[in-house]
């Protein structure tokens, strides 16, 4: 692998994993598309980890106000949202130890991951239509345990993990700012999870220079892709993403059955 081939893993992860595109599906895909070999699971925790850290630099403040109520001040509205939050993790976490094997393997088909891709691009679609100024911004124990089965979904590549939690979290009438803040703050844990699973495959002579480039493009992108996303739902819909999302879909199924 080549430093540039890195960077651009690096840059889409970045943009896959918090923006409702589905990081696994072009994580997939844009190795078999550049005719080039799977880019390997080493290579994948170091660009979960950048993320991981770059999620957990821009929500800082909201997880140390998080975790001193969680633990001093749990009936209080903030510290019932750590709890929350750590239960919402629990469907993802059993979905991965349960399907992890098929989820590298299996799932990979490139006619499913279009297949997710379009069909939850529609199912966002319809949420986003719910979506309204007067919204709720108080995530309940209901709407966390929906939130969380929602996101064990997220195995399959092409679901992705921040639209199927956002759009569960607009269905249950929460705002799009704070729908996307829930999916921001629930992928801490399940990135940092899935990196833990997976850090046995990191070994010292994977510590070269692609890797690291990768690293430094998916945490910086990371945080770019995290900022604009919070000031973008603000005055936007997610339409540009359910757009592209079908496009892509499309462009798949297109690929795969003319070559």
């Amino acid at each position: 692998m080549t430093i540039f081939d890195a960077v651009l893993l690096g840059i889409v992860q970045a943009l896959g994993e918090f923006l409702p595109i589905s990081s696994s599906a072009h994580l997939v895909l844009l190795p078999y598309l550049r005719g080039q070999q799977y880019q390997g699971l080493a290579f994948d925790v170091m660009l979960h980890a950048a993320t991981l850290l770059a999620v957990l630099l821009y929500f800082g403040k909201d997880w140390y106000r998080l975790i001193k109520d969680g633990l001093f001040r749990p009936k209080e509205p903030q510290g019932r949202l750590l709890w929350y939050l750590a239960l919402a993790t629990v469907p993802a976490g059993i979905a991965g130890l349960a399907l992890g094997d098929w989820a590298e393997n299996v799932f990979r088909n490139p006619l499913l991951i279009a297949a997710c891709l379009i069909v939850f691009a529609a199912v966002l679609w319809w949420a986003d239509r719910k979506a309204g100024k007067n919204a709720a911004e108080v995530l309940t124990l209901k709407n966390a345990l929906v939130i969380g089965c929602a996101q064990a979904l997220a195995i399959l590549p092409g679901v992705s993990r921040s639209g199927i939690t956002i759009t569960a979290a607009l269905f249950l009438g929460l705002s799009r700012s704070y729908s996307a803040k829930v999916s921001f703050l629930l992928s801490t844990p399940v990135i940092g999870g899935a990196a833990l699973l997976e850090l046995h495959h990191l070994t010292p002579a994977d510590l070269n220079a692609p890797l690291c480039w990768g690293f430094i493009s998916a945490f910086l992108g990371a945080l770019c892709v995290i900022g604009f996303l919070m000031k973008y739902i603000k005055t936007h819909s997610f339409a540009v993403f359910v757009i592209y999302r079908i496009v892509l879909g499309l462009f798949i199924i297109g690929f795969f059955l003319y070559h």
